[in-house]
């Protein structure tokens, strides 16, 4: 964990800016009518697959779980809770969301080649995971010294 305040203000901003970063994108999704149809299926590369997730039988369910992964995720983030856990799922999401930009060796356009901001996002949720950031000013550290987590050992590794 953390040791220096320094260090402690560091990783608590990083997880509030990648907590903010999370919800505005499902704030924007939930009130747009967002669809990641059109999105999916324009990639380039693994089209097989992203084209698989655009389908019209697919594309529902996709909606869903990016709107509200989105939202999940970022309150994890904010509040400290569960972050390991939502970090992970950060990693999976935004890696997706790099190969899906991809016409390797470029991301998003000719102006990123092969390193792109998605990168740094999941580098960022690495260093929070490492650092046990929901330990810093939010609510892991709490649900950590609960006697339920006491009780179940399973539990103790959402939260340390």
């Amino acid at each position: 964990m953390a040791g220096s305040p320094f260090e402690k203000g560091l990783i608590l901003f990083f997880r509030l800016a990648m907590g903010w970063t999370f919800l505005y994108a499902a704030g924007w999704q939930l009130l747009e009518h967002f669809s990641a149809a059109e999105f999916l299926g324009a990639t380039k590369t693994f089209h097989v697959i992203f084209a698989w997730l655009a389908a019209p039988g697919m594309v529902p369910y996709v909606d869903v779980m990016v709107k509200w992964g989105h939202l999940l995720i970022g309150l994890s983030l904010v509040s400290g809770l569960l972050v390991r856990v939502s970090a992970s799922f950060g990693i999976l999401l935004l890696g997706t969301y790099y190969f899906a930009h991809m016409d390797f060796p470029f991301i998003d356009g000719h102006t990123n080649m092969i390193m792109e901001y998605h990168l740094v996002y999941i580098a960022v949720l690495v260093y929070l995971i490492a650092k046990r950031a929901g330990h810093v000013c939010g609510l892991d550290g709490w649900v950590d010294r609960l006697q339920i987590v006491a009780n179940h050992p399973v539990l103790k590794p959402l939260v340390s």
